[in-house]
C-alpha cells in the first residue's frame, strides 16, 4: 500500500526502529526490495536518485514503483532522494512521489533554510512531506571529515523549515568506504534531543551492523542504502551465465540477490514484523 513519508516514519517512531530506504534503479531492484518487505512484514521506502528525475528514466521508473506500492501488502513510500533543484522536486511531485528530499546542504545555513522552506511549502500544498539535510554528507572518495551537524542549528532548521525528516552529517558518506566509518552516535542523540525530529542516516552502505543498531537507538528513523544494493544486483548479473538469453530468466538471480540484501538490512534496523 502506498504511504507518505510522514506516515511511514510515524510507524518507525512508534516502534523505535528505522525504516530502510533503498535506492532503486529498475524494475528488478524494485521487485527484490518489495519481495523482502512482504516476506518480513516490514515498511520500506523506495527511493529514486535525483539524476533519474533529470531524464526519462524517472518517468518510467515512477510507474513501476507506484504499481509495486499499490499492490504491496506493506506500507511503501516513494521518495525522491537528494533533489537539488526545483525541477527535480516538481517532477517528483508530478510523478507521484509521496516523499520529497530537498538537499541544499552545500549552501550556507541561511540559504539552506530559505531553499528548504520554499520546497516544503510547495510540497505541503501537494500534501507531500519533505526531508531536508543539514551538514553536507559527501562522497566516500573524499577525505574523511569530522564536521558534524550542529545540534542547535538543527533545532532551528527543523523549527523554521517544518521538515518531516532531517538528514544529518554524523560520520557517513555516499559510496563504498575504503575503511568502515565510525559514527558519531553521541551527536545523533544530541541532535535528536534538541530537535525531536525523525533523523535520517545517509550513506548506510558499508556501515557495520552494530553501528547501525546504535544509531537507531540514538534516534535515527530512516537509513539510506544505495551503493550496496547496486553491488548486490550487479555482482549477480556478472556471475549469471550468458546461456540465459531470455532476460526475465536472466534476471531471476539478480532479483533474488537484491531480496537477500534488503532482508538483511530490514532485520538489522529492527523493521521486521512491524506491519
Amino acid at each position: 500500500m502506498l504511504a507518505d513519508l510522514k506516515e511511514i516514519l510515524s510507524i518507525a517512531e512508534k516502534g523505535g526502529f528505522a525504516v530502510p530506504a533503498f535506492n532503486t534503479y529498475n524494475m528488478e531492484t524494485v521487485m527484490g526490495v518489495i519481495s523482502a518487505a512482504e516476506e518480513l512484514h516490514a515498511p520500506v521506502i523506495l527511493q529514486s536518485y535525483s539524476r533519474l528525475f533529470r531524464s526519462e528514466n524517472g518517468y518510467y521508473l515512477a510507474a513501476v514503483i507506484l504499481a509495486a506500492a499499490d499492490r504491496a501488502k506493506v506500507p511503501v513510500c516513494f521518495h525522491l532522494d537528494h533533489g537539488h533543484t526545483e525541477q527535480e522536486v516538481i517532477r517528483g511531485i508530478r510523478y507521484g512521489c509521496t516523499g520529497i528530499m530537498i538537499d541544499a546542504s552545500t549552501l550556507p545555513l541561511e540559504e539552506n533554510i530559505k531553499m528548504t522552506q520554499k520546497v516544503t511549502a510547495v510540497c505541503s500544498d501537494a500534501g507531500i512531506p519533505a526531508e531536508g539535510e543539514l551538514g553536507h554528507i559527501g562522497s566516500a572518495r573524499e577525505e574523511a571529515t569530522d564536521s558534524f551537524t550542529d545540534a542547535e542549528e538543527a533545532k532551528r532548521f527543523v523549527r523554521e523549515t517544518n521538515v518531516a525528516a532531517l538528514a544529518v552529517a554524523v560520520g557517513t558518506a555516499h559510496g563504498r568506504y575504503q575503511k568502515a566509518p565510525r559514527l558519531a552516535v553521541g551527536r545523533i542523540a544530541e541532535i535528536r534531543k534538541a530537535t525531536g525530529a525523525c533523523l535520517v542516516l545517509h550513506g548506510g552502505s558499508g556501515v557495520p551492523d552494530d553501528q547501525l543498531r546504535e544509531a537507531v537507538r540514538a534516534g535515527i528513523r530512516k537509513v539510506n542504502f544505495g551503493t550496496d544494493l547496486c553491488y548486490s544486483f550487479l555482482d549477480q548479473v556478472f556471475e549469471t551465465s550468458r546461456d540465459f538469453v531470455a532476460i526475465d530468466l536472466f534476471m531471476e538471480g539478480p532479483i533474488e540477490s537484491v531480496r537477500r540484501f534488503a532482508a538483511e538490512k530490514i532485520r538489522v534496523l529492527g523493521a521486521e514484523d512491524r506491519t
